[in-house]
């Protein structure tokens, strides 16, 4: 392995001062529906006063030509570029508390050597325990609680917290290894993969953003700002209700989704919230066609018109 410090540099000595605080950590790049951890780091940024700690070397480790950043051409000249960035940032709560955010871009490349640095900054800096979340899409309408899949490097993290999911093999992400590199050292993290409807799994679900925010503060104990989240899941929540009642064919599938989500809650025999019962439940492919005009009329702010 090539050497991981390579990889980072801290801004400033001042910042870089030990205090122990909790890691979220929200990386573009993998799946995540609803753009639920997308929504989350925006809001901690906002609210939460962050500095920069230290910055991560992403040409290094990212693909270009694999996810190409925006750039903005003005008639006869580049005029910007988005370079994408991966940073760790030092925030406080509400009551003054310390914790740390990395945001940024999934590293495409050296994922051993990026689990490593990170590893290092978080011992320089403090970090107690990573705590991540995403979304996943999931066969659950919008009109019901938000559910979510705990995880973690020890059971005793997760409570009482039960998952509809078995022994499964998925395609694997950077946070998923550095949690499972932090476990083989017996170091605390855990995730949560919140359940996003599937037909909405492309736009911003700010309800997903919420209840992500909430499992963070109720493992952690931080107090963390929620107002403006809680005002944008209402605006979005409104907006998706106003387009279903508009559409019957629409309204057929989400009372279909619903029968089939009380029914699991009602105890009937079914492995899990994937699992269909004898009411005809259209495919994803068949929901995703009946909402595509839908979605496009759903902005990520929550009002409806063209996007």
């Amino acid at each position: 392995m090539q050497d991981p410090t390579a990889l980072y540099r801290y801004e400033t000595e001042a910042l870089i001062e030990p205090r122990p605080g909790v890691l979220v950590a929200a990386l573009a790049g993998f799946l995540d529906a609803g753009n639920v951890q997308g929504v989350l780091a925006r809001h901690l940024l906002d609210t939460c006063s962050p500095e920069v700690v230290a910055t991560f070397d992403v040409d290094q480790v990212l693909d270009y030509r694999g996810r190409r950043p925006v750039m903005v051409f003005d008639a006869n000249r580049w005029a910007s570029y988005d370079d994408p960035s991966l940073v760790l940032y030092r925030l406080t709560d509400r009551e003054g508390e310390t914790f740390y955010l990395l945001d940024g871009v999934e590293p495409d490349f050296q994922w051993e050597r990026m689990a490593e640095a990170v590893r290092e900054v978080m011992d320089r800096v403090g970090v107690t325990v990573l705590v991540t979340a995403h979304g996943i899409p999931m066969g659950v309408p919008h009109t019901r609680p938000v559910g979510m899949t705990p995880h973690g490097t020890d059971r005793a993290l997760l409570g009482n917290a039960t998952s509809p999911f078995g022994r499964v093999q998925v395609p694997g992400s950077f946070l998923a290894l550095l949690e499972l590199r932090l476990g083989e050292l017996g170091r605390p993290a855990i995730g949560y993969a919140v359940h996003v409807p599937h037909y909405l799994a492309g736009a911003d679900f700010a309800e997903g953003a919420l209840t992500a925010l909430t499992a963070v503060t109720g493992a952690t104990g931080l107090n963390l700002p929620n107002d403006a989240l809680v005002a944008l899941a209402g605006q979005t929540r409104a907006a998706i209700n106003s387009q279903v009642a508009e559409n019957d064919e629409v309204r057929a599938v989400v009372r279909a989704l619903e029968q089939q989500y009380d029914a699991f809650l009602a105890g009937r025999e079914r492995p899990s919230l994937l699992a269909t019962e004898a009411v005809d439940i259209p495919s994803a492919d068949e929901i995703g066609a009946e909402f595509e005009e839908f979605l496009r009329t759903v902005s990520d702010d929550g009002d409806s018109g063209p996007i």
